[in-house]
């Protein structure tokens, strides 16, 4: 059964960083893209940050440019998330997303064919 797990989250502080981690199948990580999405309280979720393929395409959101990197390890069938500087508006709850088709943007949530359970993130001010 293919699935995604994540790891990583926790209680930080303004500024300070945070690894996430995307552990996925065999089958699932050989999924076209791979995104990190995210879904504060009261609010829809939305892309953090996707990567294509074998990384040679990555996508970010305007909010987290220049802050966040993700990456893969194909050896470890594992996707990353390094988020630095972080700002009590990146709390939320943070997914992991997998889909085999290449068509449709990154951030559209129906075309994912897997979700992890996700992962909490809270930054305190």
């Amino acid at each position: 059964q293919p699935h995604l797990v994540e790891s990583g989250g926790g209680l930080v502080q303004t500024g300070a960083f945070l690894r996430l981690s995307c552990a996925a199948s065999g089958r699932t990580f050989r999924s076209v893209v791979i995104a990190w999405f995210r879904q504060a309280p009261g609010k829809e979720r939305e892309v953090v940050a996707g990567i294509l393929g074998n990384g040679e395409s990555t996508y970010y959101a305007d909010s987290v440019k220049g802050r966040f990197t993700i990456s893969r390890d194909n050896a470890k069938n594992t996707v990353y998330l390094q988020m630095n500087s972080l700002k009590p508006e990146d709390t939320a709850v943070y997914y992991c997303a997998a889909r085999q088709s290449r068509a449709g943007h990154v951030g559209q949530i129906d075309s994912y064919d897997y979700w992890g359970q996700g992962t909490q993130v809270t930054v305190s001010s």
